[in-house]
C-alpha cells in the first residue's frame, strides 16, 4: 500500500512560512531604511537651526556694539547741547 508522502505538504508549509518571513524582514528593513533617512534629514536640519542660530547671535552682537556706540554719541552730543545752552 502506497502512503501519500508527507514532505510535499511539509515542503510547501516551510515555504509558506519562509515566504511570510521574507515578506516580514522585507517590509521591516524598508521601515529601518525610513527611520534612518529621517534621522539623516533630521540631523541636516538640526546643523542648519545651528547656523542660522549662530549667524542671528553676530547679527545680534553686532546690533548692541551699534547701539552702544550710539548711547555714547547721545551722550556727547547731550554734552554739547548743553554747552551751547550755557553760552
Amino acid at each position: 500500500m502506497a502512503y501519500p508522502d508527507p514532505q510535499p505538504r511539509f515542503g510547501q508549509s516551510v515555504k509558506g512560512l519562509l515566504s511570510e518571513k521574507v515578506s516580514a524582514c522585507s517590509g521591516d528593513v524598508i521601515a529601518l531604511t525610513r527611520q534612518v533617512l529621517k534621522g539623516s534629514r533630521s540631523q541636516e536640519l538640526l546643523g542648519q537651526a545651528a547656523r542660522n542660530m549662530v549667524m542671528q547671535e553676530d547679527a545680534i552682537l553686532h546690533s548692541e556694539d551699534s547701539l552702544r556706540k550710539m548711547a555714547i554719541i547721545t551722550t556727547h552730543l547731550q554734552y554739547q547741547q548743553e554747552a551751547i545752552q550755557k553760552k
